[in-house]
């Protein structure tokens, strides 16, 4: 698998999360499994296809006359460069600050405290 160089759309990401979820997959399949949220046709999911193709993201291959479509990008790999860019370039790369704009926010739950602080404290060890 490789990382991800290209930013992807959020509709990409739409069917980035189907081909994750299970792959390899037809591009009538991703239309199936994206058309209760978002109503797309099969159309529409091949342009997706083939932006996703042309970034490097995804791969296809041949089976009879159909095309099986399959990730090039592991999931937590894309997450992880993702949130990665985010911290950079809002909050400078510091990870504080974020928390501090989401506590402010009234983002963060009792459990998402507790999760932080469990986090915080397996550093601290």
């Amino acid at each position: 698998m490789m990382a991800v160089s290209e930013k992807i759309s959020e509709a990409e990401l739409v069917v980035m999360e189907a081909l994750w979820q299970r792959a390899p997959l037809t591009a009538a399949d991703v239309a199936d499994q994206v058309a209760a949220d978002r109503g797309w046709s099969v159309q529409t999911v091949k342009t997706l296809l083939s932006r996703l193709m042309a970034k490097d993201i995804i791969a296809a291959d041949q089976d009879g006359r159909r095309f099986l479509y399959r990730p090039m990008v592991v999931r937590e790999e894309y997450v992880a460069s993702e949130s990665g860019r985010l911290v950079n370039r809002l909050f400078g790369g510091r990870i504080s600050p974020l928390v501090a704009q989401l506590a402010e926010q009234d983002q963060l739950t009792a459990d998402d405290i507790a999760e932080l602080e469990g986090i915080l404290k397996g550093l601290r060890s």
